[in-house]
């Protein structure tokens, strides 16, 4: 009996940590979203000149199209995903730089 109970409650551990570990995280497709629009606002507020914006532009299409080669056989491996978040916060903190450095429009 106290091993089906202790069996009944790891199992129940484990699942609700991987629920919670799902929950905060962001899909890529959501995350493009954001950081274009990340570069709109820059290009509105003057923060980015027309090259600067040009260049993060061309950098999420980019990642776009690495994203659609790795989805072309059906399924994105654990080593993709962690290719294409990295390359997501590269950009990121591109995003970051070219809108906070001294040079505007």
């Amino acid at each position: 009996m106290k091993r089906i109970v202790l069996t009944a409650i790891m199992i129940l551990a484990f699942s609700s940590s991987m629920l919670l570990a799902q929950r905060g995280t962001v899909s890529n497709s959501a995350r493009q979203g954001v950081q274009q629009e990340r570069i709109n606002e820059g290009i509105r507020s003057g923060e980015l000149t027309r090259r600067e914006a040009r260049l993060l532009k061309r950098e999420q299409r980019k990642i776009q199209i690495e994203k659609k080669l790795a989805q072309a056989d059906g399924q994105v491996t654990p080593r993709e995903k962690r290719f294409l978040r990295r390359e997501q916060n590269r950009a990121s903190r591109h995003i970051a730089r070219q809108k906070h450095d001294r040079q505007g429009r």
